[in-house]
């Protein structure tokens, strides 16, 4: 039944029960109201339900999601982090039967990544990943550290609606392409060409290397999907940063340069900083279970664009 439909049903069920409460039976009237009570608390929650499903759907949701995972201040053990959240970020996608591509990664010291880009292919993938754009930051003893003492090291995580030609016109004289020979793992096949690829986009100074494909081709059509898939980021975050100036809060104005999560090793604790939700279940948020941070922050940010329609 749709939420429409349960709210008409409820408010007439309602107004029975208030009728019935005013009855000269006393032990009727007493079951009245408390079935009053019950229905009024359903009503409401109906309206809530129906108040969210006003709010327009972002078209963008539904679009694959390429995260870029970074490893910011902190060295080796930031490197390991960043390479943790890359797992996070997997686990969560194949718990919910999304499928991970991994699109490139340049690999840190004892097993940590210096940045991984990876598009994830699945309905509201895009809805759901949005939200973990910004700096991560963790607070443990390396392994690196002999004292025992905690350190704090931080990853950033960028993430981009996969964008489709249609959404916005490159043309080619804005672009430079350098070939150059790839460098890192890979074997003899990619080592001994010309086979890497960076593209800089002249308007806006964006430059995007791609070099774990075989070929130059591929390397190239790799970057210019990386590439538009920035341009269109970065104009939606001109657009939601627009909106924002009206907002209470800063749930979905895409600032990167923002601290949105802390992953607490002692207490086993991670916090979202935007909406003060705390898990104590480090492992578990580590290990892709992250919805609850996710849906607390797709609610906030209805809860906002509900305040700016009204």
């Amino acid at each position: 039944m749709h939420a429409a439909e349960r709210l008409d049903r409820t408010t007439r069920e309602l107004a029975e029960a208030r009728e019935l409460g005013r009855a000269d039976d006393a032990e009727l009237a007493a079951e009245a109201r408390a079935e009053e009570g019950r229905l009024a608390v359903e009503h409401d929650r109906i309206e809530e339900e129906l108040k969210h499903l006003l709010v327009p759907r972002d078209p963008l949701d539904d679009r694959p999601a390429i995260a870029e995972i970074r490893a910011g201040t902190g060295g080796d053990e930031a490197a390991l982090f960043a390479a943790e959240l890359e797992r996070m970020y997997t686990r969560f996608a194949e718990r919910r039967g999304w499928r991970v591509e991994l699109l490139s990664r340049s690999d840190g010291s004892l097993g940590g990544v210096k940045e991984v880009i990876m598009k994830i292919h699945g309905p509201g993938a895009y809805g759901a990943m949005r939200w973990e754009s910004g700096v991560h930051r963790v607070q443990r003893v390396p392994v690196t550290e002999a004292q025992g003492r905690i350190h704090t090291s931080a990853a950033t995580v960028a993430v981009l609606p996969e964008a489709e030609e249609v959404d916005l016109r490159i043309e080619d004289k804005d672009l430079k392409i350098d070939v150059y020979r790839s460098s890192g793992p890979g074997g003899q096949s990619v080592n001994t060409t010309d086979s890497a690829v960076r593209i800089t986009h002249k308007p806006s100074g964006i430059v995007v290397t791609q070099q774990d494909q075989k070929s130059q081709l591929q390397n190239k059509l790799k970057a210019m999907e990386v590439l538009r898939a920035r341009l269109l980021d970065a104009k939606v975050r001109e657009q939601e940063a627009e909106r924002a100036r009206m907002r209470r809060t800063q749930v979905g104005t895409g600032d990167r340069s923002a601290k949105i999560r802390t992953y607490n090793f002692p207490d086993n604790r991670v916090t979202d900083h935007r909406i003060g939700v705390q898990l104590h279940d480090l492992p578990g948020v580590l290990d892709g279970r992250i919805d609850p941070f996710i849906e607390a922050l797709q609610l906030a940010d209805q809860e906002e664009r509900l305040g700016d329609q009204g």
